[in-house]
């Protein structure tokens, strides 16, 4: 499933894009605040995972390409963390360093917030960030995620984005029906 926004495409990963990947995924300075691969064969295992969690779930991290420039500036999106489960369903995004602060960050929440209430229909939706980090904290904030607390084993900030009541699912004259019938 590829999608498009204003400035972004973002396209299901391939192997092949690991090396533009590992650019900044295996930049310790670029990931200071998040897990680094250390190589290149690391950097396609992530790719190869995600991948396969793709299969099962219907959703994972895609590769995110610049228009007009066919130019991979990150990688991010929502997914199940294989390599740290047990958190639920996350938004996460890593951008290469010449991309960091044009946008891209919200650009892509947006979508990932449309994307867990209108088609997956998701209660919630997680996502971390270093308390360091505050551009991503900012792009998190402004995308709806609360801060809920500090993971001292993770060293960061755990945040969560509640699915919005929608008005049409609960319209003032269900719960006045709903009363009648109960009295």
């Amino acid at each position: 499933m590829q999608t498009e926004t204003a400035r972004l495409i973002l396209r299901c990963p391939r192997l092949t894009d690991a090396p533009a990947l590992f650019e900044f995924l295996g930049d310790a300075e670029a990931m200071q605040y998040t897990h680094v691969d250390p190589t290149l064969r690391a950097c396609r295992r992530r790719i190869a995972v995600h991948q396969w969690y793709r299969r099962r779930n219907g959703y994972a991290p895609w590769t995110i390409v610049a228009k007009g420039s066919d130019r991979i500036i990150g990688w991010g999106g929502l997914y199940e963390d294989p390599l740290d489960p047990g958190w639920g369903v996350e938004a996460g995004y890593f951008f290469h360093p010449a991309a960091w602060g044009l946008g891209y960050a919200s650009e892509l929440m947006t979508v990932c917030t449309n994307i867990a209430d209108e088609v997956l229909g998701l209660p919630e939706v997680r996502a971390f960030a270093h308390p360091e980090n505050i551009g991503s904290r900012r792009v998190l904030e402004k995308a709806g995620f609360e801060p809920l607390h500090f993971v001292p084993k993770m060293e960061r900030l755990l945040f969560r984005r509640s699915r919005p009541e929608l008005p049409y699912l609960n319209p003032p004259w269900k719960s006045a029906t709903l009363r009648a019938r109960r009295a």
